[in-house]
């Protein structure tokens, strides 16, 4: 059976904070969305993949957040913790028109 790709509208993209991760539920998916200091929008798995910390709560630096339970650097373009770690979360696909900000589940 394929998966089908759901297009979910999750903020609006003047509304969103800058370096401030946002919790999205969409279903039973939790998905970390932020709006880095260069005005992209990503979207990633709301867990590290070390202990389950929630990333949305950690501190955004660059292209990375940091875990707020462990400091793990998590890559948000590609969901690669950075090494000494080891790990990854996924990456959802983000699109923005106008004023909304679309995410691919």
């Amino acid at each position: 059976m394929e998966k089908t790709i759901e297009k979910v509208k999750a903020a609006s993209f003047q509304e969103m904070p800058e370096k401030i991760g946002q919790t999205i539920r969409i279903g039973s998916v939790e998905i970390a969305l932020f709006k880095l200091a260069d005005g992209h929008v990503r979207a990633i798995e709301n867990r590290c993949p070390h202990k389950g910390g929630v990333l949305a709560q950690g501190i955004v630096s660059g292209e990375h957040v940091f875990c707020p339970m462990h400091d793990w650097r998590i890559n948000t373009t590609d969901g690669k913790a950075a090494a000494p770690d080891h790990g990854c979360v996924k990456t959802y696909d983000v699109k923005i028109e106008g004023d909304d900000v679309y995410i691919f589940v």
